[in-house]
């Protein structure tokens, strides 16, 4: 949307600094939305050398040549998934002599004797798997991988989530690649077991295979700095040691510790073609629990890094440049919060332009924004030799669930501004057992509030002839009024479901209470 000079032809300071503001927002998070589609060029640039990593075999040398390696299964109250996790490595295509399986269970539930038993049933069939439990959940996940780095018997390290199922070629496939001495990593793609569990599952899937297929395959053919994703990977033990270890000042461990390793000289490789599958959150609220864990760790790990990396006379300008904007992705959320709140009086308050000046003006900047965003995620489709007509469907619900987040993740921003650490809220795994683990939420206020003020600027759109504000005020709406709905009739389920378990668990007390034939009788 442009804005015009207000009556008279000579805007009001009011008028000014609402077109300034809003013009700066509007930039700020076009320029993020662009940068995926410099993104998708590396991706098309490097395809040649993408391909042949790829081809890279897996490793076929006589098994007693074969580097020892230690998968660690970092846990905490996982029992709808620790043990299919525990028997999908055990069928790991790896000389058992060769293979450790660290089991690093912080749980404080039922999972530890669940655990702990299928542990001993394991062993008994000759595989070596270590049960590591902890009482004190110091550093939490990054604390228990470094506690069990010092007792792990591999030169290299693997790493899963509980709700991973990895595959038997995984160990032979990344073992393949440090073979060459200044490989310090190699991750692998996620997959999504329940990509078509629901909409919201779908758009997960979306943003993830945005993350794997587009950002990781870009930075690493372009030979950029990109991330360990905290599971689904390996690394050389000396790689981690000589980064500084495990730290636990940000809750995203993973990208923290990646950074510091390729700072100190190491070499990353992305494998697109390996793939373990995994969960999505099946329910807003465990999504959201997941958003902010990360948007808080990142941009705590943006505090700790980025002046080092934009510094860091080793990079060139342009791997700086794309270590920026990996680091600070989730800024674009208060922006966009920002942006939604100022559309309103900028629609009542500005006049709209002509059509000359809509069509040079905002048509291209629609376009270049959207449409990057439409070529970034087709190509995630299409790497995987799915449609990209799937991934231009969801777009509309993908941008919408992105804006309906931004009010929560704002708060995840501000936070990891303020301060470094908090408490690890792990995302809570459906697995067997549906309700189990359940993330908490509170109600969603500030959603609905935000969901009324861009349905007053739909209206103000249409009135005002501001043709191109439109769609936007309407996906604000979608958005934060789709997130308000889904948290909402969440938090009103799980109220009834108290109030049944309460109501039986009192029944029952009374039940127990009565004489023996009274409770026969009553029953």
């Amino acid at each position: 949307m442009t804005i015009a000079p207000g009556p008279g032809g000579t805007p009001g300071a009011v008028h000014t600094a609402l077109c300034v503001l809003y013009f700066a927002v509007l930039l700020l998070l076009s320029a993020y939305g662009l940068h995926r589609s410099h993104l998708v060029w590396l991706c098309f640039r490097h395809r040649r050398a993408l391909a042949r990593t790829q081809a890279v075999a897996p490793a076929q040398v006589d098994d007693a040549a074969l580097p020892i390696v230690t998968i660690q299964l970092p846990l905490f109250n996982e029992a709808t998934v620790a043990t299919r996790l525990l028997d999908h490595v055990a069928l790991m295509d790896y000389p058992r002599d060769r293979l450790e399986v660290q089991v690093l269970d912080d749980s404080t539930d039922e999972t530890q004797a669940l655990v702990r038993a299928h542990v001993e049933r394991l062993r008994a069939a000759g595989h070596d798997f270590v049960y590591l439990h902890r009482t004190d959940r110091t550093g939490y996940k990054a604390g228990a991988l470094e506690e069990g780095l010092r007792v792990a018997k591999g030169d290299l390290i693997a790493i899963f989530d509980a709700d991973f199922l990895p595959q038997p070629d995984f160990t032979r496939t990344c073992v393949a690649h440090f073979e060459d001495p200044r490989v310090g990593m190699v991750q692998t793609r996620w997959g999504h077991l329940n990509r078509e569990h629901s909409l919201l599952t779908r758009v997960q899937a979306l943003m993830l295979d945005g993350h794997h297929m587009v950002e990781n395959r870009a930075r690493f053919a372009a030979g950029c700095l990109f991330n360990f994703s905290g599971t689904g990977g390996m690394w050389r033990r000396q790689a981690i040691i000589d980064a500084g270890g495990w730290q636990h000042d940000t809750l995203t461990e993973d990208l923290d510790l990646s950074y510091r390793a390729q700072l100190a000289g190491w070499q990353f490789v992305y494998r697109a073609d390996v793939v373990s599958p995994a969960e999505l959150p099946e329910d807003v609220s465990a999504f959201r629990a997941q958003q902010y864990r990360w948007a808080k760790g990142t941009v705590q790990t943006s505090r700790k890094l980025l002046a080092r990396v934009l510094s860091a006379p080793e990079l060139t300008v342009t791997q700086r440049i794309e270590a920026f904007f990996h680091l600070t992705p989730h800024f674009a959320y208060p922006l966009m919060v920002v942006l939604s709140v100022l559309l309103l009086p900028a629609l009542v308050l500005m006049p709209a332009t002509d059509t000359r000046t809509m069509l040079l003006v905002d048509l291209p900047l629609c376009i270049g924004t959207t449409g990057s965003l439409g070529a970034f995620y087709a190509l995630a489709e299409i790497a995987q030799g799915r449609s990209a007509k799937g991934a231009l469907v969801r777009l509309p619900a993908l941008i919408a669930l992105g804006a309906g987040l931004a009010p929560h993740l704002t708060k995840a921003v501000l936070e990891g501004l303020d301060s470094m650490a908090g408490e690890f809220v792990r995302t809570p795994k459906k697995g067997s057992r549906e309700g189990r683990y359940r993330a908490r939420a509170n109600l969603p206020t500030v959603e609905v509030a935000l969901a009324l003020v861009s349905f007053v600027s739909v209206i103000a759109s249409i009135e005002t002839r501001h043709w191109f504000a439109t769609p936007f005020a309407m996906l604000f709406t979608f958005g934060y009024g789709y997130v308000a709905l889904l948290v909402a009739s969440e938090q009103v389920q799980r109220r009834r479901e108290a109030l049944t378990s309460a109501e039986s668990d009192r029944v029952s007390g009374e039940m127990d209470a009565l004489p023996a034939d009274q409770a026969d009788l009553a029953a």
